[in-house]
């Protein structure tokens, strides 16, 4: 089992930055991908905006690719998802989400991210 708590969330101006923190802890070991996904208001599909492999290869959409970086610190099981540039669009509830190699997955319960115009 593993229990994944997001952080960092807020209001920011367009423009601005903010630094999300997803704090896992239980049986994280065997990960196939960390990922961070975002559900826009209205929206009932979740979309992926950013993930790191366990290898360490990243990926991201182009509507983020170049403002947005995912990074993971191992020694304190965290993964952050650093966001610049912000833009209203960026708005939605940002969630964390772990697939391990024996395909169980995992969700956070997310954080809020406001950009105002």
């Amino acid at each position: 089992q593993v229990q994944l708590v997001e952080s960092g969330g807020g209001l920011v101006q367009a423009g601005g930055s903010l630094r999300l923190s997803c704090a896992a802890s239980g049986s994280t070991f065997s990960i196939n991908f960390i990922g961070w996904y975002r559900q826009a208001p209205g929206k009932q599909q979740r979309e992926l905006v950013a993930r790191i492999t366990s290898g360490g290869i990243r990926n991201y959409p182009g509507s983020v690719k170049g403002r947005f970086t995912i990074s993971r610190d191992n020694a304190k099981n965290t993964v952050y998802l650093q966001m610049n540039s912000l833009k209203p669009e960026d708005t939605g509830v940002y969630y964390c989400y772990y697939l391990l190699r024996d395909s169980r997955n995992y969700w956070g319960r997310g954080t809020q991210v406001t950009v105002s115009s």
